[in-house]
Parts: C-alpha cells; structure tokens; sequence
C-alpha cells in the first residue's frame, strides 16, 4: 500500500520553508560533527595524566638508581655493603656469589644502567608526550626489571640462602615502578593517542 503524500507539502516545495534532500543531509552532518567534537573534547579530559603519575615514577627511579649506584661502586671498589653478615641477612654473600653476575657482567651495574635509563623515560614531560611508542617501552622495560628481580630472589632464596637488603631495596623500587607504569599503561597510552589526534587536527585546520 502507498501512502499519499501531504499536498500542503507538496505545495510548499523546497522554495517555501522546507528543505531539499542536500540541506538536511548538510544539517545532520553538522549535528554529527558537532557531537563527535564534543565527546572528543571530554574523552580528553578524561584521558589526562595526574601529575603525581609521573612524579612518583621518576622518583622511584632515581631511588634505585642511588641503591644500584651504590652498590656499583662498592662491586668495582672491592667494598662490601654495610650491613649485617650473619644469618640470612648477609649481603657480603650474595654480592660475590657466582649470581651477581649475569653473563660476565655485574649485576650491580646492569641495575644501574636499567635505572638510568628508567629515570630518562620516566622524566614527567615524557609522560604527556603523543609518542606512543614511549608508553610501550617504559611498560617492556619494567616487565623486563621485573623479570630480573624474580630471577635473583630466587637466586638469593634457593641458590645462595642469603637476603642482600641493598639488594632488597632495588627490588621493592623495580616492584613498584612495575605496579604504577602496567596500572596507568591504558590511560598514558590513551592519552598519548588522543594528543598525537588532536595536534594532527591542528595541523590539518592550519593548513
């Protein structure tokens, strides 16, 4: 069955206060556009990095860089850690077991090289830059520290029986700067994405 159309319409035509196919086609994409920039300018707002994000995370960073230093030095000085040498605490033990090294090279100095280059890419502007491929690093890099901290606590644990707490203290700073960068990972990455879109935008609207 077909419907009659309206004469009053029909009528009136486009010329009398209706609109052609193109205007409404013209207005609902305005009404879109519309709509799409205003989620996006609140998806921004909802993807922004507090600032004790990245704050923390240098910190941390330059924490287990002062441990490792320390226990770099104390490794090419032939010095021993101040702490106690008896019982299960015994860091004289665990630095000159076979274990701290790793492929010919001190353990000591690989966590001063992996802080090292944690306190560059954990610097806060770093955290706001639309790089993306910054976040995927800072996050392989702390998964890799991670890896290394179960390795020599289990060396210490079942290898060596002894607990370094210089040794301990690298390894509560990687644990964490493990938990915060895999925690706030979706949202820098976020965040990342939608500043690269919108200086494309940018871009695009200035040329």
């Amino acid at each position: 069955m077909v419907e009659d159309s309206d004469p009053a319409v029909d009528a009136a035509g486009p010329g009398a206060g209706g609109l052609t196919v193109g205007e409404v086609q013209e207005t609902d994409r305005a009404e879109e556009d519309g709509e799409e920039d205003a989620w996006d300018e609140g998806d921004w707002e909802v993807r922004s990095i507090p600032t004790w994000w990245p704050v923390t995370a240098f910190v941390l960073s330059i924490l287990g860089l002062a441990d490792a230093s320390y226990l770099t030095y104390e490794h090419f000085t032939q010095g021993l850690p101040s702490c106690p040498a008896t019982g299960i605490i015994n860091c004289a033990k665990v630095t000159t077991s076979a274990q701290s090294h790793l492929f010919g090279i001190p353990v000591a100095l690989l966590g001063l090289l992996f802080f090292a280059a944690m306190a560059v890419i954990n610097f806060p502007p770093l955290w706001r830059t639309r790089q993306a491929w910054v976040a995927w690093l800072r996050l392989a890099m702390v998964v890799t520290g991670l890896g290394m901290v179960v390795y020599l606590v289990s060396a210490e644990v079942f290898s060596i029986k002894a607990i370094c707490l210089w040794c301990t203290g690298v390894h509560v700073v990687t644990v964490a700067l493990f938990v915060l960068v895999l925690a706030t990972f979706p949202t820098v990455l976020a965040a990342a994405r939608a500043r690269a879109w919108a200086e494309r935008g940018d871009d695009e609207a200035g040329s």
